[in-house]
């Protein structure tokens, strides 16, 4: 059965290979951009895309209504403070910037529209979790590498740091950790200033594209209330709604950063007004619109909810034999074995809003994924741009690339880092495990048989539920195999008992891989995890915006498993497309 699937995909690759280099046609009025083989472009990707920004524009809608109610803050106090509804102003002035999907050259695409409030703030579609990992950006369909990172708690981490004791890096934000807080000393708020101006993400060519349409949006007046009249004061040049329409990457520019010709003085202002996004944006993640603290668990460390015997014995494997406490945090204690008296571990929380990360980067072993669809943007758009020249050769060297300031990252502020490159290759940062199995209620797991919402794990989405991302930390050593994936030996399912090689074999975590679990252990564990999910104590805001459709049916353990790609047929189509 195996060689008839391969046979079949080989002869897929070979007839997409004539007839297809670059297709282009009209949606929407832009050219689309699709250099992909079948099956890494969802079908229904239009529609989708259609239902995410009219979610979006439902949520604009709201916080505009929000907007309109708050009364007006009293300015006063030396420094001058916006007393009463201050917090309020900027925490509504960041959603209503979230959700803004004018601020795109196409005017098709807010920051939310890969960070829903239903997913945790991550990806809201679930067939593009399932196929092409990263998200279509503004100009269709150009997509980054990774999948869409939750930003739920990212205000809690701290500036990127060197521990030179532990040889350890701490902080920073995105996956590699590339914003680092180093001038706005917000990792969070940095992290904002960076897919507005990312080719394949909004792909504005200029950060004063987002400042002159801030200006032109109707919540103009708060931004000028919370940040100053004059704010705007800049004067632009004739060509702006030209340059600002024309995507990031485009051969018009020449690879300039700053096509928008402004004096130093505007440009000056300019700039601070993207700083005073950023900080915006950092203010209503940081909110208790998206980082509240209303899980089970939070009601279980205040005492108001017992937790059930499964999701307790998941606690207790999550502080213990499962090993996971040790990098994603609970405030407590790890207690991998028995005290010396035997006795159980009854250890109080020490901090009662754990945000479960330590902060720090790991290299778990993750296989390379072929499905993600950045291997195959090789050749030009129609705009001039190619965002991965490099092809499936391409390897996300994560941590590391940023100290080298490499390919697809960004460049790195503190040359004292880069000596520590190479010990960090392969590294990601250690996400929040808090929100991991948030989903709409309408779809009320990330489990198949469910109905369930389809979502990602980890940076290149290879893992499709929490099962897998249990038993992968379980036995990614015990199974492990020195093929790529898709091609698992006969007799061995893949992410069951076949874990392909790692894409970055260097610097792997080695306090998993092994761990001993029952199957039955990793159920409590991912029931455990479930009770992370904020909306338990209160209604988590705008969860129920989802109008898409569940998925059903399928195990938990192989979920996602019919979309797997062979690695080595996808080179040899990338072989052909040359």
């Amino acid at each position: 059965m195996r060689q008839t699937r391969l046979i079949a995909l080989v002869a897929a690759c070979m007839t997409i290979a004539v007839a297809m280099s670059i297709s282009r046609h009209i949606v929407h009025g832009q050219t689309v951009y699709n250099p992909y083989p079948t099956g890494i472009l969802p079908s229904n990707i239009d529609p989708e895309i259609a239902r995410v920004l009219r979610e979006v524009n439902s949520i604009e809608a709201e916080a505009i209504r929000q907007w309109h109610a708050l009364p007006p803050p009293v300015v006063t106090g030396n420094p001058p403070t916006l007393q009463n509804t201050g917090v309020a102003s900027i925490e509504i002035l960041g959603k209503l910037m979230n959700f803004d999907r004018t601020i795109s050259p196409n005017e098709n695409e807010a920051c939310s529209s890969c960070h829903m409030p239903y997913a945790g703030y991550s990806g809201p579609i679930p067939s593009v979790n399932l196929t092409m990992i990263a998200y279509p950006g503004s100009v269709h369909f150009r997509a980054g590498k990774r999948t869409a990172q939750r930003y739920t708690y990212s205000a809690y981490f701290p500036p990127l740091q060197y521990d030179a004791v532990q040889g350890l890096f701490f902080g920073g934000n995105f996956w590699d950790s590339r914003a680092t807080g180093y001038l706005l000393r917000s990792p969070d708020a940095e992290q904002s200033q960076g897919p507005p101006v990312d080719p394949n993400e909004m792909g504005n060519p200029d950060t004063a594209c987002v400042t002159y349409k801030l200006s032109l949006a109707p919540y103009r007046p708060l931004f000028e209330l919370v940040w100053g009249a004059g704010s705007f004061d800049i004067t632009w040049p004739a060509n702006i709604a030209q340059i600002c329409a024309t995507p990031n990457g485009a051969s018009v520019f020449n690879g300039n950063p700053t096509p928008v010709a402004l004096s130093s003085a505007d440009r000056t202002r300019s700039n601070n007004d993207y700083d005073h996004w950023a900080q915006s944006l950092n203010a209503f993640e940081h909110s208790e619109s998206v980082s509240p603290f209303t899980s089970k668990f939070d009601a279980y460390l205040k005492g108001t909810y017992k937790l059930t015997a499964k999701e307790a014995a998941g606690y207790a494997l999550f502080r213990g034999k499962g090993n996971c406490n040790s990098c994603h945090l609970d405030g407590r204690s790890t207690a991998p074995a028995p005290t010396n008296t035997g006795a159980e571990d009854t250890g109080v929380a020490a901090n009662v809003t754990p945000v479960f990360t330590c902060f720090g980067s790991a290299n778990e072993g993750l296989p390379k994924n072929p499905r993600d669809s950045f291997y195959y943007e090789t050749t030009p758009d129609s705009f001039g741009f190619t965002p991965n020249p490099g092809g499936f050769t391409y390897t996300d060297f994560g941590l590391g690339t940023f100290l080298r300031s490499g390919f697809g990252s960004a460049p790195n502020p503190n040359s004292s880092w880069r000596q520590f490159a190479s010990t960090v290759d392969g590294q990601m940062q250690v996400m929040t495990a808090r929100n991991v199995g948030l989903t709409p209620p309408s779809c009320p797991t990330t489990e198949a048989p469910g109905p369930y919402f389809q979502k990602e794990f980890f940076h290149n989405g290879y893992i499709k539920s929490l099962k897998q991302l249990v038993h992968f930390y379980n036995t990614r050593d015990l199974y492990r195999n020195a093929v790529s994936s898709g091609n698992c030996p006969a007799g061995t399912t893949e992410k069951v008992n076949c874990w392909p090689e790692p894409e970055v074999p260097q610097n792997i975590d080695m306090t998993t891989g092994n761990l001993g679990l029952t199957g039955a252990e990793e159920d409590q564990i991912v029931a455990f995890l479930q009770t992370l999910s904020d909306g338990f104590t209160t209604p988590y805001p705008d969860v129920n915006t989802y109008t898409g459709a569940c998925m059903t049916g399928g195990t938990a353990a192989t979920q996602g498993n019919s979309t797997i790609i062979p690695a080595d047929l996808l080179r040899q189509f990338q072989q052909m497309q040359r």
